[in-house]
């Protein structure tokens, strides 16, 4: 690796940084701004966790859930329902499979529910909130033990969600400090 060190006399890529950045071709239009554009990504979408009445309705049968207090989305990951990766929250469906009719009175808080399933449940006495959360509040509300120096407040709805919601959903109260470190111990 003598003296050019196999770069070559003269030039631009024998000079130190001189080689084109990744993805020049010469001068002439990349590829990429010569494909057209297409499609849509809508920057206030939300994905949200479906779960039908009728699978409710068996975890209710099984005795997994307690229909006494109002159910929440914390409720049900505990039961394993849902799983705990929820995005942007759940939507309560009113799919029905065979056998499993709903016929619960339930109080439920979620994120979303459908018209037939709000329905379903308030046919049979029980009630429907829905509340928002944003992302970092789910991780609050499924594990409030991993907030080593308290909870997050609870974020208010985005002005394109407040119709949709009832409320802003709230965070379990933070266990007191002598529990906790007693707990680390």
């Amino acid at each position: 690796m003598g003296k050019t060190a196999r770069r070559g006399y003269n030039g631009q890529k024998s000079r130190s940084g001189g080689a084109p950045r990744i993805g020049f071709e010469g001068g002439q239009t990349p590829l990429r701004l010569t494909l057209p554009k297409r499609g849509f990504v809508n920057p206030k979408r939300m994905v949200f966790t479906p779960l039908n009445l009728w699978k409710l309705q068996k975890w209710i049968d099984d005795g997994r859930l307690d229909v006494s207090k109002t159910l929440t989305m914390k409720d049900f990951v505990d039961a394993r329902l849902i799983d705990p990766r929820v995005k942007n929250g759940l939507k309560l469906l009113a799919k029905e499979m065979d056998g499993h009719a709903f016929t619960a009175k339930i109080n439920v808080e979620v994120s979303r529910v459908s018209a037939a399933a709000k329905e379903a449940i308030e046919k049979n006495g029980g009630s429907v909130v829905t509340v928002h959360y944003n992302r970092l509040g789910l991780r609050a509300l499924f594990y409030p033990q991993k907030f080593k120096y308290g909870l997050p407040k609870p974020a208010r709805a985005p002005p394109w969600l407040v119709g949709k919601v009832d409320r802003v959903g709230t965070l379990p109260a933070p266990a007191p400090r002598e529990a906790a470190s007693a707990e680390a111990s």
